[in-house]
């Protein structure tokens, strides 16, 4: 299966294939598209409708997963699930609103089936993902707790220092880290999807609307 990664950095993207390739029970092909010219939920959104497009258009890409942190913004909810329940402020429903722009517009594909997509929202980075499995109270619950006391930055850099030893990584450690942590998680996927029901639950759930 071809599918395309698109994430805030090539340290998040190394390991979003990781357990991507779990849910799905499979490894993936990478593909290329025109990505990033600079890190971050701005570029993200940016390149999203065009990525996109030239997967559809120009690749027989499978699939595209997109997976960003939420930082600080609202964290995605199940009442953001019911009709007219979005949240502007919610970065995973305004990735499902691009997505479902942008696939309104294109065309069908000529000789491959349609593109299917995945995104997921890490509450509040992917560092907390990677970590779950090592604390019990590292959760989307927790974090929320600790999002809506104002402690996000402390909390960022604290997430980082426990997964990469220091809170200013170089994007090789920022890559070894993460990958390692990523393959110690897939065994065991169940606890990611209890932790984080939310943000990683979206993602699992649409990748297994791929199967």
């Amino acid at each position: 299966m071809k599918v395309a990664i698109l994430s805030e950095s090539p340290a998040d993207d190394a390991a979003i294939r990781i357990l991507v390739d779990a849910v799905l029970g499979v490894k993936t092909e990478a593909v290329s598209h025109t990505g990033l010219r600079a890190r971050g939920w701005p570029s993200v959104r940016s390149v999203f409708p065009a990525v996109l497009k030239q997967l559809h258009y120009h690749t027989d890409a499978d699939g595209l997963v997109l997976v960003v942190d939420s930082n600080g913004s609202s964290i995605p909810q199940a009442s953001h699930e019911q009709p007219g329940g979005e949240n502007r402020a919610c970065r995973l429903c305004q990735l499902r609103g691009v997505r479902e722009e942008v696939l309104s517009r294109i065309t069908p594909r000529a000789t491959v089936p349609a593109l299917k997509t995945a995104i997921g929202i890490a509450v509040p980075t992917i560092e907390a993902w990677l970590l779950c499995d090592v604390d019990p109270h590292v959760s989307e619950a927790s974090q929320r707790v600790e999002l809506e006391s104002g402690h996000y930055p402390q909390m960022k850099s604290q997430l980082k220092a426990r997964l990469y030893g220091t809170a200013r990584p170089s994007l090789s450690d920022e890559t070894t880290n993460m990958t390692a942590a990523a393959l110690r998680l897939t065994p065991n996927l169940s606890s990611l999807h209890a932790a984080f029901p939310s943000g990683f639950g979206a993602l699992a759930s649409d990748l297994c609307k791929w199967l």
